[in-house]
């Protein structure tokens, strides 16, 4: 699975790497992002790519209350076509969630130790993503996203048996165009990212606590 991971890096890289309109937007560094947090994402319309901030967890459109997103933090890729609360949204309604970082718990001996997995250079790198509309009882609207996940790479295999989807910069353009809906070219893109581009450390057990969201969570530690 993927719960928590980290988005460090300056707003204007952000813009650059992934090509979204630089519109005036209001962005805070995220270094320990949990479920039922409003977390960045993009989506493209009208050709443009564009940041928006949506809670984590997908609430369907159909659904008859939010409770189920607490449950849809994650969407595995091998499934989406089968799953109700993901079929739709796989269809036209895909994001990318922009991160440097995840974090999953290695089991050992004395217990459970977070790891933080990012890119070798250290770089940002886009997870694929859903997201879905809900309208409540009351007529309020909550917009909602879940990240993707495959089997892991050999890097994290020994950490975590699931890792986060990470697209390709060839494979975004794909992800998040609208006009496609091939189901069998959109899975081909749900890979495992190669572990050859991918390191792995040991940081702090007070990741554990989601209240700690600062620089010492991604700090290595010893």
């Amino acid at each position: 699975m993927c719960g928590r991971f980290t988005l460090t890096v300056l707003l204007e890289e952000i813009f650059g790497r992934l090509g979204v309109v630089p519109l005036p937007y209001e962005y805070m560094p995220k270094y320990n992002a949990a479920p039922g947090q409003a977390i960045h994402a993009i989506i493209e319309h009208r050709g443009e790519r564009r940041i928006g901030t949506l809670r984590w967890g997908l609430i369907p459109s159909w659904a008859k209350d939010d409770k189920i997103g607490f449950k849809t933090i994650n969407a595995k890729a091998e499934t989406l076509q089968d799953k109700p609360s993901f079929r739709n949204s796989f269809q036209r309604k895909r994001c990318l969630i922009p991160a440097d970082g995840f974090y999953e718990w290695k089991k050992l001996e004395r217990g459970k130790q977070p790891m933080r997995i990012t890119r070798k250079d250290g770089g940002l790198f886009a997870m694929a993503g859903l997201y879905d509309t809900w309208i409540s009882p009351e007529g309020g609207k909550i917009s909602t996203v879940t990240i993707i996940t495959t089997p892991p790479n050999e890097l994290v295999q020994p950490i975590h048996n699931r890792m986060p989807a990470i697209l390709t910069p060839a494979s975004e353009a794909i992800w998040l165009d609208r006009n496609i809906s091939d189901p069998n070219l959109l899975s081909n893109l749900l890979v495992p990212y190669p572990a050859e581009e991918m390191t792995a450390y040991p940081v702090h057990p007070r990741v554990g606590q989601v209240a700690n969201d600062d620089p010492e969570c991604i700090g290595e530690w010893k």
